[in-house]
């Protein structure tokens, strides 16, 4: 990206964070989704199919999503071929490439009004366009800081309700923080979440 759009950018990023504090005077889109079930532990949601903008980066869970964020941001915001900006939504997600490892993709979900074909093409190369199919998804929702302990500790009560329930994951958990860091914490909406297999049904 060209030097002098930096100021512009840090301007926009810091507009980008105060509208997404949870402030009744934008709606900001979120993935749709069929709520099957709801239970103490967790929500069994059924999401349709949608458009992500990704970026791939090592590093430590706590400091990981600063430069993804960066590159992401800047990409809504015109860093592309065509100059175009593109609406915000929520969340923004993080989800570790393995079980073990420092390695992260951190992604943005595209407005539903663009296609993939329709979405302008990255100027940075470490942006990924891709389409998420349709899946079913656990969902624990919860509050408060953003620390890898807390995670963690979310990620081991969702999967143990899975066991209790039946159901079984896919995959590594993922992520999702809907606020930004100027948000108090206790007001925060936060989640975990991992794709399930279907379930049986007699």
């Amino acid at each position: 990206m060209p030097t002098q759009t930096a100021p512009l950018l840090s301007t926009l990023l810091l507009a980008f964070l105060l509208l997404i504090t949870g402030g009744p005077t934008m709606a900001i889109e979120e993935p749709h989704y069929d709520l099957l079930r709801e239970t103490p532990d967790f929500d069994l949601r059924r999401y349709t199919a949608h458009r992500i903008a990704e970026v791939e980066i090592r590093g430590d869970f706590d400091e990981v999503g600063g430069e993804a964020f960066r590159m992401l941001a800047g990409y809504i915001f015109g860093d592309n071929r065509g100059e175009t900006r593109i609406a915000m939504t929520a969340p923004v997600t993080q989800q570790p490439a393995a079980p073990t490892g420092d390695t992260y993709h951190i992604r943005f979900m595209m407005p539903s009004s663009f296609t993939l074909e329709a979405l302008p093409a990255p100027n940075n190369p470490r942006v990924q366009l891709y389409e998420q199919a349709p899946r079913l998804m656990a969902v624990r929702r919860y509050t408060g800081g953003w620390a890898e302990s807390r995670y963690r500790e979310q990620v081991t009560r969702l999967l143990d309700a899975l066991h209790a329930a039946g159901l079984t994951p896919v995959g590594e958990p993922i992520y999702a923080r809907y606020n930004s860091p100027f948000s108090l914490p206790i007001l925060r909406r936060n989640e975990v979440m991992v794709e399930v297999l279907e379930p049986d049904i007699p």
